[in-house]
C-alpha cells in the first residue's frame, strides 16, 4: 500500500500513528512517513526505549530520541512495504524533483541451521533522482530520556553508551557527517547498521545488502507457506507478518503491542504499557495464525506458556507475564516525559499483573488445545501437558462464578463477568475433547459434566429479558461486546435467537456505524470515547455467522479503510475522524483482520 504526504520543512512534524513497523522477533522499531525512527526498545521489546520521540511529542516529534535520514527541502514522501516482507521502503522528494530511497529492516534469516535475528536495525539509502542533499541524525537516549548518552568515534563506526546499554553504529557514510549531523550530497549507496557493539565480519555496504536480500527471501518464503483466503490477501499477509513480529522468539512470548502509553482517546489518561504477554491476547494470535496454517508461532508460544504453568504449580495464573516469564510487573509513571502529543502519563509496567481475571484459564486451555489434535507439530501435547491443563481446568471450575476484574481489566469494580464464565466453560469443554484424544474417558465425562453445569448457569443468569441480550455479568443489565465471543468459542449456535437478539442490542447501544465500543457502563475513567477495534471485528464475525453476510462485508471493508497507510491498526479509533488511538500495532486488531477475511472470503473453489 502506498500513500503520499506533504510536510513543511519549517514545521516540527506532528506525532501520529501513521507508522510502519520493522522487526525480527527480537526488536521492533516504528518509522514515521518520512522514515524517522521514533520508537524502538533494545535489546528486548520491554526494555527502555533507545528511540523515544513518540512519547515526548508535546510540541511535535523532537530530533532527540530519533534516527532520521533527512532530505533538504523535502516536500513529499512515499512509503510502502516490499510485498510479502517486513522491509519498509520510503522515498523522499524535494521541490526540484531530487529524491532518495531508504530501505529499513531488522535482519531475519536462516544461517547455520538457525534463525539469525540480532537486536539490530539496518538502513540502506541511495539517490533515485538528481543530486539530493541529506543529513543523517542518530540521537539514541537511554533511561527514558533521563540518562546521558556518551558517543565515541571509530574509523567506520560510532559507539553510543547509555544507561545499561552500548550500541554500535557501523556505517559507510562519512563518520564526520554522521557525528555532526552535517548536510551533504548523497552520491551513491550508503548503509547504517545499529546494533550490538560488535565488529562486522565484512564490508558495511556488502553486509547490509546481503542482509536485506536474505531477509526479503526469508519473509517471502514464510508468506508463501500461508494458507490464505481468496479475498483480502494483501491485508491478511500484512496482518500475519505483523503478528509474527510481535512474538519475542527467544522465549516464545507474544506481546499485546510494541508500545506503551499511547492513549486510548485524546487526553483520556487511559495510557497503559502493553509490551508484555497477555495469555488472552496470545491465544487469539496463535488461533489466527493457525487458521493460516502457520503453526510455528504456536509451538514457540507453548514453550513459554508451559514454563508459566510449571512455575505456578496449578494455582493462580496472572493475566499477563513478562516476555522473560517475569511475574512482577510493577506499574510506575516516568517523570519528565510529556507523553504522546503531550498526553501523559507515560507508564512502565502494568498493574493488571495483580488482577484476578478468570477468563485466563480458558485462554490457557484454548491456546494449547490444538497441540493435542494436530499431527503436523514437532511436539504434540502429551499426558504431562494434559495434567498441567487439567490444573487450569480445576481453577476454571472453582472460579467460574466468582467475581473478577474481567476481560477489560477494571481496576475498581469486580463482578461475575459473563466473558470470564464463558472462558471457564471453554476450558472445561476443550478438556473434555482433549481427554478423548488421550483415551481418558472418565476425565472426559467429568469435564463434560462441568462444562454443562457452567453453560446452564450462564444461560440462566447472563440473559436479560429486559435488555433482550446477554449482558456483561451474571444477574447484571449492562451491555458488553465481549459476549459476542459466545459464537466464536462455540458456546451457542450462531443462529440461536438469543445470540441474534444480542447482536441487535449491541449494535443499537454500542455501535457507531461499522464501529463498536467495548461496553456502556462507566468505568474508572468514565464512558469509553473511542471504538475498540477488536469489538468491531467481533461484530463482523457475528454478522457473518447469523447470516447478514453483505452487511458483514461492508463493515469489514470500512474497518480495513481505517488502517493506516501501510496496513496497520492500533487498539482504538475515533469513529468520526477515523484517527487511530491506543497502543500500536495492536495484536487484537490485526487478529481481527485475519479472522474477518477468513470468515467472509469466497471459496477458492469459486475461481479454480
Amino acid at each position: 500500500m502506498t500513500d503520499e504526504y506533504r510536510t513543511s520543512a519549517h514545521e516540527q512534524p506532528r506525532a501520529s500513528l501513521e507508522l510502519a513497523l520493522v522487526g525480527n522477533c527480537t526488536v521492533g522499531a516504528m518509522l514515521d512517513h518520512a522514515a524517522r525512527v521514533v520508537w524502538c526498545c533494545m535489546p528486548r521489546f520491554d526494555s527502555p526505549p533507545v528511540f523515544d520521540a513518540l512519547l515526548d511529542s508535546a510540541d511535535g516529534l523532537p530530533m532527540a530520541g530519533t534516527m532520521a535520514v533527512e532530505l533538504e527541502g523535502m516536500v513529499r514522501t512515499e512509503q510502502n512495504y516490499d510485498p510479502g516482507t517486513a522491509i519498509v521502503r520510503t522515498r523522499l522528494w524535494d521541490a526540484q524533483g531530487f529524491g532518495i530511497e531508504i530501505a529499513d529492516f531488522a535482519p531475519r534469516f536462516i544461517t547455520r541451521d538457525r534463525v539469525f535475528r540480532p537486536a539490530q536495525l539496518v538502513r540502506r539509502m541511495r539517490p533515485i533522482a538528481g543530486h539530493p542533499r541529506i543529513r543523517i541524525v542518530v540521537q539514541p537516549r537511554g533511561a527514558w530520556g533521563a540518562g546521558e548518552t556518551t558517543v565515541t568515534r571509530g574509523s567506520h563506526h560510532l559507539r553510543y553508551v547509555m544507561s545499561g546499554l552500548t550500541l554500535r553504529l557501523n556505517t559507510s557514510a562519512p563518520i564526520t557527517y554522521v557525528s555532526d549531523a552535517s548536510w551533504f550530497t548523497l552520491a551513491g549507496e550508503l548503509s547504517l547498521m545499529l546494533g550490538p557493539d560488535e565488529t562486522l565480519g565484512g564490508g558495511i555496504d556488502d553486509t547490509a545488502r546481503d542482509f536485506e536480500d536474505r531477509t526479503a527471501m526469508y519473509w517471502r518464503h514464510w508468506t508463501r507457506r500461508l494458507a490464505l483466503p481468496l479475498q483480502w490477501q494483501d491485508a491478511v499477509i500484512r496482518a500475519a507478518i505483523t503478528l509474527k513480529m510481535c512474538q519475542y522468539e527467544d522465549t516464545g512470548a507474544i506481546v499485546a503491542a510494541l508500545t506503551t502509553s499511547i492513549p486510548e482517546a485524546p487526553a483520556s489518561g487511559r495510557n497503559w504499557d502493553y509490551r508484555y504477554c497477555w495469555l488472552r491476547d496470545a491465544f487469539f494470535v496463535v488461533r489466527a495464525l493457525n487458521g493460516l496454517a502457520e503453526v510455528g508461532t504456536m509451538e514457540s508460544y507453548l514453550q513459554w506458556l508451559y514454563n508459566v504453568l510449571r512455575s505456578v504449580h496449578g494455582g493462580h495464573v496472572q493475566p499477563l507475564y513478562g516476555i522473560g516469564l517475569e511475574a512482577a510487573l510493577p506499574e510506575s509513571i516516568v517523570p519528565g516525559m510529556a507523553g504522546y502529543r503531550g498526553m501523559g502519563p507515560v507508564r512502565v509496567g502494568n498493574q493488571a499483573h495483580e488482577h484476578f481475571q478468570h477468563d485466563v484459564y480458558g485462554s490457557v486451555v484454548l491456546g494449547a488445545a490444538q497441540s493435542f489434535h494436530d499431527h503436523r507439530l514437532f511436539r504434540r501435547g502429551d499426558l504431562s501437558d494434559f495434567a498441567l491443563l487439567e490444573a487450569m481446568g480445576e481453577q476454571a471450575w472453582r472460579l467460574h462464578d466468582q467475581p473478577d476484574a474481567g476481560i477489560w481489566e477494571l481496576r475498581t469494580r469486580a463482578r461475575v463477568h459473563t466473558s470470564s464464565a464463558l472462558m471457564c466453560w471453554a476450558a472445561c469443554d476443550r478438556l473434555a475433547r482433549i481427554s478423548l484424544v488421550l483415551a481418558q474417558r472418565r476425565r472426559a465425562a467429568t469435564w463434560r459434566t462441568r462444562a454443562a453445569h457452567i453453560r446452564a448457569r450462564i444461560l440462566a443468569r447472563a440473559w436479560s429479558e429486559e435488555r433482550q441480550a446477554f449482558v456483561e455479568s451474571l444477574d447484571g443489565r449492562d451491555l458488553d461486546a465481549s459476549v459476542l465471543l459466545m459464537a466464536e468459542v462455540g458456546f451457542l449456535p450462531p443462529k440461536d435467537p438469543r445470540f441474534v437478539a444480542t447482536v441487535h442490542a449491541l449494535e443499537k447501544t454500542l455501535g457507531d456505524g461499522p464501529f463498536m465500543r467495548r461496553y456502556e457502563a462507566e468505568d474508572d475513567f468514565g464512558r469509553p470515547q473511542t471504538a475498540f477495534n477488536v469489538c468491531s471485528f467481533w461484530r463482523v464475525d457475528a454478522l457473518a455467522r447469523i447470516g447478514r453476510h453483505e452487511e458483514a462485508c461492508a463493515a469489514f471493508d470500512a474497518l480495513l479503510a481505517r488502517r493506516n497507510a501501510v496496513g496497520l491498526m492500533s487498539e482504538d479509533l475515533d469513529p468520526v475522524s477515523g484517527e487511530l488511538w491506543g497502543n500500536f500495532p495492536q495484536t487484537y486488531s490485526m487478529v481481527g483482520i485475519i479472522n474477518g477475511a477468513m470468515r467472509l472470503s469466497a471459496s477458492w473453489d469459486s475461481v479454480v
